[in-house]
């Protein structure tokens, strides 16, 4: 079907049809703020430019099914982008702005969009993969009144006014998860598990109009996407959506503009704590919820007393559009090392079998819900490997009490820094690629204010001191992924050549920090 842009400001727009995020908001309610401007859009300023750029992007070329890469800092423009791609029945695959080119050029590649939607003249790494995988690169430069101008070499894109929606089923969301013996694999999300996702976090935080959503968290994550953004416009509320976020500017910021929760990684939550003032939290901070890596006891404690608010841990990943599980608000009980009961998707622990298994007997974590995805791109085996059926397996051991969810630890051996996700694959390749390296193992370090750090282990054939490995992994990989210590270790592997990760693990946290 083909429909006719709607009149700015009108009702019923494509954006509002299509996205259904923010048919719940009254026309003159704010839906977004940005603080660093002062900058307000209501719900019928966000819609009309939501229609804008669908036109824009419709003339630039885009058509249902296609992919917009996206590499933007935080803000508005992200959330307005991100809903006219889906208006247009195509997905936007954001990405983390802090990658390298080599990063850049395997996830372009991967993807395959139609567009990369860059900064003007900015994100040099982004636009030099881009030309050397092909991808058209479209800048983006924000307007002081109206959306933001869509600029390529032939100038301003010119508003196609017809345009094919999208559906539910359509891909709205393309992001990537990193495997631990494997290149990331590609999570592609359907409108349909997005909103099925935002209206179940919106409901089990029981958020309205009245709530106002702080978004901390970076928009090319899940977390930042869903929880933070979508949860609370599909209810009719305000997201405030800061262009650069310091942890300093939050307390005056949130206290401003009435913020009345958020949502971060624990990493986050302590660096906004570190950084607390006298005035305190603001007076309408309802809840604060944690989510994205493990809750420690002790943040926790801390988080409630400085914040003057009940803190809930929640539970989720890519593969599900985000939130599985949450603890409830209060007078609801929270139990210590919970990350809550089931949100909106069912959760069972099953045997290595797949054998479901009774309440307080720990195995691995499924799930199955509308959020959940349909399976990875392109990518059939590590699709089966993901499923029991129609349960999906979330790689982390847990156990099931009285209805709460604990987690024990990660089947997948992944390592967590601060929320992010990182796959040993990834850097052992790198350190692999050095002349000097025989051998390479990956693997978490325990730390104090991110929960992991990468620590890693090599085999030599030649000298390399350690801060030259450092440099030469600085030099391929994001600053997050980069080892923080390296050490000279022997590698011991099973008959079959696996790496046994977790011995050299054992072997080096023991020898070197008597763990």
């Amino acid at each position: 079907m083909t429909q006719e842009g709607s009149p700015p400001g009108s009702g019923g727009s494509a954006a509002e049809a299509v996205a259904g995020v923010l048919s719940a908001g009254d026309s003159g309610h704010p839906a977004l703020i940005v603080p660093d401007s002062g900058q307000m859009l209501s719900y019928a300023q966000a819609a009309s430019q939501i229609e804008a750029l669908a036109q824009r992007l419709a003339g630039l070329g885009m058509r249902r099914g296609d992919r917009v890469a996206m590499c933007l800092p935080n803000g508005p423009d992200v959330v307005l982008l991100l809903l006219a791609i889906t208006t247009l029945g195509a997905a936007a695959a954001p990405l983390n702005p802090a990658y390298t080119e080599p990063e850049f050029a395997f996830y372009l590649g991967d993807i395959g969009p139609r567009l990369l939607l860059v900064p003007v003249g900015a994100a040099a790494a982004a636009t030099a993969a881009a030309v050397a995988t092909g991808t058209r690169v479209v800048g983006v430069q924000a307007a002081a009144d109206g959306p933001p101008e869509l600029l390529d070499t032939s100038g301003s894109a010119v508003p196609m006014r017809s345009f094919e929606l999208g559906g539910p089923d359509d891909v709205a969301l393309v992001l990537h998860t990193s495997g631990t013996t494997s290149r990331p694999k590609q999570v592609p999300l359907r409108q349909r598990n997005l909103m099925a996702s935002a209206r179940t976090i919106a409901a089990h935080y029981q958020l309205s109009p009245a709530d106002v959503s702080f978004c901390v968290m970076p928009l090319f994550h899940i977390h930042g996407l869903v929880a933070s953004t979508l949860a609370p416009l599909s209810a009719g509320g305000t997201v405030i959506t800061p262009r650069r976020f310091t942890p300093r500017r939050f307390w005056s910021q949130a206290r401003e503009h009435g913020a009345t929760w958020l949502s971060a990684g624990p990493t986050l939550h302590q660096m906004i704590l570190d950084r607390a003032d006298e005035a305190g939290p603001p007076e309408a901070l309802r809840f604060v919820r944690s989510c994205s890596s493990a809750l420690p006891a002790a943040l926790a404690e801390r988080a409630e007393r400085e914040y003057q608010a009940p803190i809930l841990e929640a539970y989720g990943m890519t593969e599900a559009s985000h939130q599985m599980s949450s603890n409830p608000l209060p007078p609801g009980p929270r139990p210590v090392g919970s990350v809550g009961v089931p949100t909106g998707t069912q959760i069972r622990i099953v045997s290595q079998t797949g054998t479901f298994l009774p309440d307080g007997a720990a195995g691995e974590v499924v799930i199955r819900g509308p959020g959940v995805m349909s399976g990875y791109a392109n990518n059939p085996t590590a699709t089966a490997e993901a499923f029991f059926g129609d349960w999906f397996r979330t790689g982390d051991r847990g156990v099931l009490r009285d209805g709460y969810l604990f987690l024990e630890g990660r089947i997948k051996e992944m390592i967590i820094r601060g929320g992010e996700n990182i796959a040993p694959a990834e850097i052992e390749e790198v350190l692999l690629s050095h002349p000097a390296v025989r051998d390479a193992v990956c693997f978490g370090i325990p730390d104090d204010k991110y929960g992991e750090v990468v620590g890693a282990a090599v085999s030599l054939v030649a000298e390399a001191g350690d801060d030259s490995l450092i440099e030469y992994c600085r030099e391929r990989l994001a600053p997050f992924k980069v080892p923080a210590r390296i050490w000279v270790q022997p590698i011991p592997r099973t008959a079959t050549g696996k790496i046994q990760r977790r011995r050299v693990a054992e072997i080096v946290l023991r020898q070197r920090f008597g763990q």
